[in-house]
């Protein structure tokens, strides 16, 4: 959850409500979201008329749907963006080189979203795409921005968010949590050893700011079968610790 307003306005929470209802969901109807949200259906049309009016919203066979114009929007966020643009190059290389899935997250309110992701010849298909929003505590790119987050910072995050068993191999003590975000610092490296997907692993380092504060994370993430031995351990670190300093050095000094 993020900041609270002082004084949120209530029809744009509503309204946020319903868009991210619609997500969830596929698409729904206006009596289906008048109950999931428990509001009348008048006002619930109301509203799905309004954003469609402007566009956000689509209706097809009495069915509404999120529509593209926030695609617009979501391009023009990562355009903006000089860690997207900087990093891109790099992400393209390692994906050239292993072959796998390479993957951009920052922290917003307390969450990871995916920035952007490149797909080597034989990445895995997984389910999160650009713009994605996930836990930190149970990625190897969320524990890579975690561990240089300040203390209060991370105890704020997990009394918000949680800590989620999302496998068997999730960690939810927050304790055992804080020892491996000291091991990544000292390391400088994250792993996420099946926490989030059964059968998916990845390596990730931060991307940080001349005063060691995270800007960003990179991963790249295989099935076990091929994330294993000196691969895992030591060639893919090495070869993101590589990338992530040449990011580093063309956000500061370009």
């Amino acid at each position: 959850m993020g900041k609270r307003a002082n004084n949120p306005v209530k029809s744009v929470v509503t309204t946020f409500d319903i868009l991210q209802t619609l997500r969830r969901l596929d698409g729904a109807g206006v009596t289906e979201l008048s109950n999931e949200l428990e509001l009348p259906k008048s006002s619930v049309y109301n509203y799905l008329s309004t954003l469609e009016q402007e566009e956000y919203v689509v209706k097809e066979d009495g069915t509404y749907y999120i529509g593209l114009r926030f695609l617009d929007l979501g391009r023009y966020v990562r355009q903006r963006d000089d860690l997207y643009e900087t990093a891109r190059p790099e992400m393209e290389a390692i994906a050239d080189e292993t072959d796998e899935l390479v993957n951009l997250l920052v922290e917003e309110h307390g969450q990871g979203v995916y920035v952007c992701r490149v797909r080597g010849d034989q990445a895995v298909n997984v389910a999160a795409s650009t713009g994605h929003r996930v836990a930190l505590h149970n990625t190897g790119l969320g524990k890579a921005i975690l561990a240089y987050l300040p203390e209060d910072r991370v105890d704020t995050i997990l009394d918000d968010h949680g800590m989620s068993a999302d496998t068997e191999h999730s960690i939810t003590d927050r304790g055992e949590l804080k020892a491996e975000l000291a091991e990544i610092r000292d390391r400088g490296v994250a792993f996420d050893r099946e926490e989030r997907i059964g059968g998916l692993c990845c390596v990730a380092v931060p991307i940080l700011d001349l005063e060691d504060r995270p800007i960003g994370a990179l991963s790249v993430a295989g099935p076990t079968s091929r994330m294993k031995g000196e691969r895992l351990e030591s060639e893919l670190p090495e070869l993101l610790k590589s990338a992530a300093n040449v990011i580093e050095l063309n956000l500061t000094y370009s």
